[in-house]
């Protein structure tokens, strides 16, 4: 399986310009997605509320730890593997995704399915 590069993601999505302390190198979107995702521990539910090409938050009680891996699957559709970035007790954990090159292009597809027209909300 060829494995996604950060040259190959930013083909995908271009980053984001972004403030200069901002650590984040693509464009997030705000969702309500169902998700199921499956850590060493436990298999559980959550909400995904956060999501951009290279990351995501999970929202849910349940715990794992910083660098574990976890099997995210988005609304049955779309499954796709993360390292665990930090997590918040009793609120979520960020995930920094480990996609493939197809994987990587059906986030970017569910990112622009998710982006608000510039104009709305003036």
């Amino acid at each position: 399986m060829r494995w996604l590069t950060q040259v190959n993601i930013r083909t995908i999505m271009p980053p984001k310009k972004a403030h200069p302390s901002e650590r984040r190198r693509f464009e997030r979107v705000k969702v309500n997605l169902k998700v199921q995702w499956e850590g060493v521990l436990e298999q559980k539910q959550g909400m995904l509320v956060d999501l951009s090409v290279g990351g995501c938050f999970v929202l849910t009680s349940h715990l794992v730890k910083p660098r574990e891996l976890i099997r995210l699957e988005i609304e049955g559709s779309l499954t796709i593997w993360g390292e665990v970035i930090y997590q918040i007790e009793e609120m979520g954990f960020g995930i920094k995704f480990n996609a493939s090159l197809g994987e990587a292009e059906e986030l970017a597809q569910l990112v622009q399915a998710h982006k608000k027209p510039k104009n709305e909300g003036k």
